[in-house]
Order: structure tokens, then sequence, then C-alpha cells
């Protein structure tokens, strides 16, 4: 079992960030860092379950997050994914492990050039881990493995899934270590129509509860990012990216702007009074 604790991470850090789960809306993440980033806002340590987890790893890799978009220009989600009988899920991640490992610079999560946590399901024991060690592309997949649709990563014998199953929003994992953490959670909980099928009735709960574990993880972060312009976007619409890169660009530097006008900071529970003053 790998597993982070307390004592693995000693170094403080000044801010870090926690990307949410969101599949297709993960896209949104590489906006909303590019936005943070042009704001003098850059992460010492990224946290990340599965959209978040492939996202920070482009990033952490060393990428700005605008051209992390130029590694997904071209290709479709059947690209990434192989279709098979489905006995454990409808896709097998192989070929998505095959294009991590043909674009990333680093093998290992030790390799990465800003640290990286990543957040999955250990489907055989019934708990949460978080890789910090170890082959990155397995570690991501493993972590945007979500059920059903894709079969279960194994890594050193043990089967694991997404890991937004239990933490969707991985604040807690830097909270200790980081002075300030941004949580961007691509995926908030909204109720919005749906169809009155038995499909879309299951998924509507199968999303409802995955998401509904972000809540206490929300409290916990300094500046909460969550785009609310995200629904309609189908999971296999891979070459939407870049609308959805904007959407989260343009949520995000809508939100620090009314922050710092509102209260000279961008942070939560502080206030920049000189900047009131002026």
């Amino acid at each position: 079992m790998e597993t982070i604790s307390n004592n693995w991470f000693t170094n403080k850090c000044s801010v870090g960030f926690a990307l949410s789960g969101g599949f297709i809306k993960g896209f949104a993440h590489l906006g909303v860092m590019q936005a943070l980033l042009e704001h003098d806002i850059k992460p010492e340590i990224i946290s990340g379950v599965s959209a978040g987890a492939l996202a920070g790893v482009f990033y952490a890799d060393g990428n700005e997050p605008y051209k992390v978009l130029d590694y997904f220009a071209g290709h479709k989600f059947q690209d990434l994914t192989k279709l098979v009988i489905p006995k454990v899920g409808l896709f097998e991640l192989s070929e998505f492990v095959d294009f991590l490992r043909s674009n990333l610079k680093a093998k290992t999560l030790e390799e990465l050039q800003t640290p990286l946590i990543i957040t999955a399901t250990d489907l055989d024991h019934g708990h949460i881990v978080h890789f910090h060690k170890g082959d990155i592309a397995l570690r991501v997949a493993a972590s945007c493995c979500m059920p059903v649709l894709f079969s279960p990563v194994k890594i050193e014998g043990i089967h694991y899934v997404d890991g937004g199953l239990f933490m969707n929003l991985p604040v807690s994992t830097i909270r200790h270590i980081c002075d300030k953490v941004v949580a961007v959670n691509v995926s908030p909980l909204l109720a919005n129509k749906y169809k009155m099928n038995i499909v879309s009735i299951a998924m509507r709960s199968y999303h409802f509860m995955f998401r509904a574990n972000t809540f206490p993880e929300r409290e916990k972060a300094d500046l909460l990012i969550e785009p609310y312009n995200l629904e309609g976007y189908s999971n296999t619409e891979l070459e939407k990216a870049e609308e959805i890169f904007m959407q989260g660009y343009n949520a995000a530097n809508g939100l620090l702007e009314q922050l710092k006008l509102d209260k000279g900071t961008v942070w939560k529970d502080e206030i920049n009074y000189q900047s009131i003053n002026q």
C-alpha cells in the first residue's frame, strides 16, 4: 500500500494547487492554471485526482498550461482508449498509458520539476491511496480510471480505479504543508435537467455521490475556483479541449479580478487594507 503521511513531505510550500476530477472538463484546469500564473500565483506542489492528475502532470513536467493543448491536438477519444469485450470495463487504458509515456519527459513522479501527488482508489482493499513515487503513466491512468467505463489499472498486483470515489477534490493531501491552497473544482455539484431513463438516472446518481465528497475539502482551501460554465460537454469531445480551456481561463480571470477589486486579495479570510485604502 502506498500512502502519504504528514512526514513524507516536510518542506513548507507557499502555494499548492489541488485539482479535482472531471473527465473532459479537466482541460479547464489548464485554463485556470494559466490565469493563476498570470496573476503571479504559482504552485510549489500539486495534488491531483483523475482529470486533475492529468492536467497536473503535464504542468509538473515543465509545460506552460496553454502548451499542453498541443499534445492533445488532433487526437480523439478513440485514439487514447481501446474498446474491449466488457468483462471489467468497456474500455482499456493501455493506449492512454502509451500516450503519456510518449509525451512526458519524466518517467517517474520523483523526476517531475514540480512535486505531484496523485490520488487513486485501491479497489481491492477499499481505501484511498496517494501516489508520490513510481511510474507516472500507470498512476495517472489509475487515478483517471472511472469504474465500469474503464478496466481497473493494475499496479504491483493491486487494482486501482478513479480516486474521486473517495476524494474528488484532494486538498487534504497538501493542506498541512502549504501556507495557501488553491482548490480548482471543475465538477461543482449541479442539479440540471436530465432524461428520465435508467442510464441517465444511474449516471446522475453516481455523479452526485462522486461530487458530494468535495464539500469538506472545499472548506479547507484558501482560494476556491469552480467554473460553472462546463455543463453540456460530452466526455468524448476531446476536440473541444481548447474551448474548455478558455472556459476555465475566463472563469478564473473573472473571479480573481473581482476578488482583488472587492477585498484587495484573492485569499479567503484575508483583507489587504493597504489596497482598499488606496
